[in-house]
Order: C-alpha cells, then sequence, then structure tokens
C-alpha cells in the first residue's frame, strides 16, 4: 500500500484513517513529497512506512486520463528485505528502481528540486522548460537551492554544492519540458497545495536552525496567498 503525494496534506489524519486498514505484515511505502513525512506517519499512527523519492512528471488531463511528462527512477530507502522487494516490483514492470542507505540525501535532493520549481511553476503557470531557459527565473532557482542546500547542510544532510544541484534542475527542466508542477496542478484545479512541507518547510527548519532563507520564505507567502484567494 502507498501513501501518495496528496495525503501529505492531511498529515497524521491520513495516517491515522489508514492505520487499521492495515493488514499484519503489510508494507506501506510514502511516495510524498519533502523530508519529514515517514516520521509524521509513525507519530501520528505507529505506521512504520518506507521512504522514498519518486522522479516522474504526470498530469490529470481529463476524468480518468493522466498525462506522462518524463520519468526518472524511484529511489527506496533500505537496506532492507522490504525495500529490495518493493525495488523488484517496480524493476519487473519495467520501472527503473534502485535501494539506498542514505535516503535522507536523496530526499533532500529531490526537496532542491521541488523548491526550485513548483512555487514558480504554481505562480507563473509555466512549463519547466520556459523556467529552466528564462535566465531571471534561473536566478531566482538558483537563490532558492543555495538556501536549502544551507538548511540541509546545517541538518547534517550530505549533498552536492549548490551549482551541482542547478545545473541538476535545469537538467530536469530539459528531461520533462512540458510538465508543470504538482503544485502548479492543485492551484489551477483550487486545491490546497503541499507547498507547507516544501519551501515552508525549509522556511521553518532555516529558523530553527539560524539560517536565513528569504527567498524561500517568499514564494511561499506568494503561494499561500494564491491559494487562499483559490479557497
Amino acid at each position: 500500500m502507498t501513501i501518495s503525494r496528496r495525503d501529505v496534506l492531511l498529515g497524521g489524519a491520513a495516517a491515522a484513517a489508514l492505520a487499521p486498514h492495515l493488514a499484519p505484515g503489510a508494507l506501506v511505502v510514502s511516495f510524498q513529497n519533502g523530508v519529514d513525512n515517514v516520521e509524521r506517519m509513525r507519530s501520528a499512527a505507529g505506521i512504520t512506512a518506507i521512504p522514498s523519492v519518486v522522479y516522474v512528471a504526470c498530469a490529470m488531463s481529463g476524468p480518468g486520463q493522466v498525462k506522462h511528462h518524463g520519468r526518472g527512477e524511484t529511489v527506496i530507502g533500505g537496506p532492507s528485505a522490504a525495500a529490495d522487494r518493493i525495488a523488484h516490483v517496480f524493476e519487473v514492470a519495467q520501472v527503473p528502481c534502485r535501494v539506498t542507505g542514505n535516503i535522507a540525501s536523496e530526499q533532500w535532493t529531490k526537496l532542491v528540486m521541488n523548491c526550485a520549481y513548483n512555487a514558480i511553476s504554481a505562480l507563473t503557470h509555466a512549463r519547466y522548460r520556459f523556467l529552466a531557459e528564462d535566465p531571471a527565473i534561473l536566478d531566482v532557482m538558483r537563490d532558492l537551492i543555495r538556501e536549502v542546500v544551507a538548511v540541509g547542510k546545517a541538518a547534517n544532510v550530505v549533498l552536492p554544492d549548490a551549482e551541482q544541484l542547478t545545473a541538476a534542475a535545469v537538467r530536469l527542466g530539459e528531461s520533462m519540458a512540458e510538465a508543470t508542477s504538482s503544485t502548479e496542478q492543485d492551484i489551477s484545479r483550487g486545491r490546497p497545495t503541499e507547498i507547507d512541507s516544501l519551501n515552508g518547510y525549509v522556511m521553518r527548519r532555516g529558523k530553527e536552525l539560524g539560517v536565513p532563507t528569504p527567498v524561500n520564505s517568499t514564494v511561499h507567502a506568494l503561494v499561500k496567498f494564491t491559494e487562499s484567494g483559490n479557497r
């Protein structure tokens, strides 16, 4: 059984609602964005979920219709027999998947990409390739990435340097050129977003660690304002 990105919006409530329906020995894999979802699930409902990182770009183009824009690999936290079992299921389905012993680094690397793209995509309704090709937007993305890396390193997470991750973000924009972010899709549909677990998390964690995050704080505030206007 999986916990999807949307369940992050419900936090502990979703985990608590799920717990009574789990069979003994069931494997729960968290496919959520963010870096603290597994801890929150354990705290709220005693669910020991397996963390993962997923690089897939898709969108609901209509009722019952999913448009696939690009795919990278899925990364499962391990090592364990359960992680190997899950990875095997994905590989049989021809979905690239690997097991890592340092899932925190993988989650924070994905957080970097989400913080670089999601809010800006939501505010501009632009596809990734236009964001990555615009020099002014790329400067903002670079600042967002530098802040996330600074917070991550202050939290003792092993990460590549900001310039390497900026280059990786540009490559992501090229490989998923026609994608828009999940946050943009939520804003366009008038739904609550996951921004509190992305740029909002960086803002809060930065305050705890004494690391300034003015750019992440700004885009977080703008998305929250847009989200409240939708409601």
